[in-house]
């Protein structure tokens, strides 16, 4: 048979824009001669729609939404993910649209609810089964969750004679997913003897961004074919299931026999992409789509003449191209030549409008309007705090002036850690780099001065040492750990959830563990007010990682 896997970007809440993008995959399909078209889970809604699903509205638009889409449904069948109102429970659904209706209604079994999953809120977990028979060739539909675990439901699909299982799929990215995933399907395939398609959703949402890479896998495990990562594409594949000798009762569908091709349709499977470039392609989509989807026409940043603010620009080039970007350089009596240059350089090598506003007579202007209350008072961290704000002030000033969108620039050891300022570096729509460990800062920016053969950002950024230039002689080192060091505490203790004890069992310096931990437990009040940020790792603040504020566990 012939099968398309219709990898599409939806966005949450657009029935309208998402219905014609689905019937515009399926008239490209039908096109292609295809004998089934698969789409990703809850296409028509987009995914996640959270708390919209306890709309009644909602719901109701989306199904005359999928209805309308049905009656595109002729010459191919449709697998679409909607949700399904059945009496007062709803269902994560996928619908079997035929002949211009709606065939049949598979419903999801097992509802992922950790990390940025919520499904237990929403929807309620079923326990019927649905095959589709094509002439000779027996398809079991399943909704993402459903295949991660082995046994039920694939197990039963193929005990009941399925050659082929299609997952709908809206399965997040973090570094490495797209191998995970692999890795999981080929023991499916293998443990129950059937090929497995997987149609994922790409895009992003907030924070959370959907990477694509469908799949398709034969009985043994070994990969058919694989789509793009971050793409949109419609991946159109001949299949030829392996037989099946099981025969368990199981409601079935007949449709209709595959067509016959004139030619043999095995695309080469798209490349695996590394670690960085990964990064990359996930950031600018995501970035990409946070600006477009919500509305924004262009950013702005401060330039600093560091790293993550030139990162920063770069990648918002990358996703949005230069005329959309505007970089501001907001200079003070600490800001070096260096830092300025360095901040004029990566604006031009970029390509993007510049400007400067020197901060010192505002901040003169703040610093004598509070004078009188800080008369007896040496100066501390509020002076440099208040140049922060300052800068802060005049990015959201453009922001409202012209309506671009503010792009915060600190990194996620930073953000651990609270080395940052309330209303100052943090301010803003949209936080890039909030997953991206200073480290990885330093890695990406390399990686994009190869990409491009050039310095896109100056090595000069690049080689110096990290400062906020809030004070004379000022460097992060100062007031943080070194940076590899404690980026590799930051991974254990966030995202692996080590705990006290065990970091320091794992042979971890146990200043820096102490000094560390302090930090990152005391910052939280800081990270919910902070923007949302694209999400690259397995536990990322936010969705990912809930911990209260007022809390008095050790670590």
């Amino acid at each position: 048979m012939r099968l398309a896997l219709a990898q599409l970007n939806s966005v949450v809440g657009d029935l309208a824009g998402n219905r014609d993008r689905i019937l515009a995959g399926i008239a490209d399909a039908r096109d292609r001669r295809a004998d089934l078209v698969v789409f990703p889970e809850l296409a028509v809604t987009g995914y996640p729609p959270e708390d919209l699903l306890l709309r009644p509205g909602f719901i109701r638009a989306a199904r005359r939404t999928a209805e309308e889409i049905a009656a595109a449904a002729t010459g191919i069948v449709v697998l679409v993910g909607v949700p399904h109102l059945d009496g007062n429970n709803l269902f994560n659904a996928a619908y079997v649209l035929a002949d211009g209706e709606i065939r049949a209604v598979y419903r999801k079994h097992l509802l992922p609810n950790y990390g940025v999953f919520d499904e237990a809120r929403y929807f309620t977990a079923a326990d019927d089964l649905v095959l589709l028979r094509f002439g000779d060739v027996v398809v079991g539909p399943t909704i993402c969750e459903d295949v991660w675990r082995p046994g039920p439901p694939t197990s039963s699909l193929a005990a009941a004679g399925a050659q082929l299982v299609v997952n709908l799929s809206a399965s997040p990215f973090h570094v490495g997913k797209d191998r995970e995933r692999e890795e999981m399907l080929r023991a499916r395939a293998r443990d129950n003897g059937c090929a497995i398609a997987l149609c994922n959703a790409v895009g992003g949402q907030d924070e959370l961004i959907f990477d694509g890479h469908s799949v398709i896998l034969d009985a043994e495990g070994e990969v058919v074919a694989r789509a793009p990562g971050f793409a949109e594409t419609l991946l159109v594949v001949d299949l030829e299931p392996p037989p099946s000798t099981h025969r368990v009762e199981l409601p079935t569908v007949d449709l209709e026999a595959p067509r016959s091709q004139d030619t043999l349709l095995r695309p080469i499977p798209s490349p695996i992409l590394d670690e960085l470039e990964q990064m990359r392609q996930a950031l600018e989509l995501g970035l990409g789509d946070y600006v477009t989807k919500n509305g924004f026409g262009h950013v702005v940043i401060g330039l600093s003449g560091g790293i993550d603010s030139a990162l920063t620009a770069a990648i918002a080039v990358g996703a949005l191209g230069a005329g959309r970007v505007h970089g501001v350089s907001m200079p003070s009596r600490y800001t070096s030549d260096g830092t300025r240059t360095d901040a004029q350089r990566v604006a031009e090598s970029l390509g993007i409008d510049f400007r400067e506003i020197p901060i010192e007579p505002t901040v003169a202007a703040f610093t004598e309007s509070l004078e009188p209350s800080f008369a007896d008072v040496e100066p501390d961290l509020t002076e440099e705090n208040l140049q922060a704000r300052v800068r802060g002030t005049l990015l959201m000033a453009l922001s409202n002036k012209f309506g671009w969108l503010v792009l915060a620039t600190g990194n996620k050891s930073e953000l651990s850690v609270g080395y940052s300022t309330l209303y100052g570096d943090l301010a803003g729509g949209f936080a890039l780099l909030k997953d991206v460990y200073k480290t990885d800062v330093f890695r990406l920016a390399r990686h994009l001065n190869d990409r491009a053969g050039r310095e896109l950002i100056p090595n000069s950024t690049i080689e110096r040492a990290p400062s906020a230039e809030l004070r004379a002689d000022q460097r992060d080192e100062d007031s943080l750990p070194p940076y590899p060091e404690l980026d590799r505490v930051l991974e254990a203790y966030v995202e692996l959830d080590h705990s006290r004890d065990e970091l320091l069992e794992l042979g971890f310096d146990p200043q820096i563990v102490e000094r560390a931990l302090g930090m990152i437990d005391r910052a939280e009040y800081k990270r919910r007010q902070a923007p949302p940020g694209v999400k690259l790792r397995p536990k990322a603040f936010g969705r990912d990682r809930r911990t209260p504020i007022t809390n008095r566990w050790p670590g």
